[in-house]
């Protein structure tokens, strides 16, 4: 059974890899979105989609680049607060409305300090929203975010 699925797993490989005219298109790849901020910066965001996605969230990252974040998305409207566990970059924290409005930013939000999780803070969730954009921090500021600002994507 096990051969059986190494073999399908591997035809789907090549299968994905077929697609597209010839360019090779990682499953990572697949699983990004465009974000364009207020001031026209575009940023490449991963999405995090199912609920294994969204606690995992960036945990474990070195580090991350000025153009790229991640990109929450909830399946309803809530308060949804976030922590930095196992996060080893500081982060800016926008939390966004079903209108992709920002409601709430929490930025330069450090990582965890060691020791057991309910010692890591929570941060944000005080307003209803739908998606969370984690950004490298400071990166909020450079790009003037302020509340009742709309995020394209």
């Amino acid at each position: 059974m096990c051969g059986s699925a190494l073999w399908l797993a591997i035809g789907a490989a090549v299968a994905l890899n077929g697609c597209g005219g010839g360019s090779s298109v990682s499953l990572k790849a697949l699983n990004r979105r465009e974000v364009k901020l207020p001031d026209g910066q575009l940023i490449q965001a991963e999405m995090a989609l199912d609920p294994a996605e969204l606690q995992r969230g960036l945990m474990f990252r070195e580090s991350l680049a000025p153009d790229r974040g991640m990109l929450f998305v909830h399946n309803a409207e809530g308060q949804y607060p976030y922590w930095m566990y196992h996060c080893k970059i500081s982060l800016d924290m926008i939390w966004m409305d079903r209108q992709r409005r920002i409601v709430e930013i929490a930025a330069n939000v450090p990582p965890c300090p060691p020791g057991p999780p309910e010692q890591c803070p929570n941060y944000g969730g005080h307003e209803p929203a739908m998606f969370v954009l984690e950004l490298a921090a400071g990166q909020a500021a450079r790009h003037g975010l302020k509340n009742g600002q709309a995020i394209e994507f």
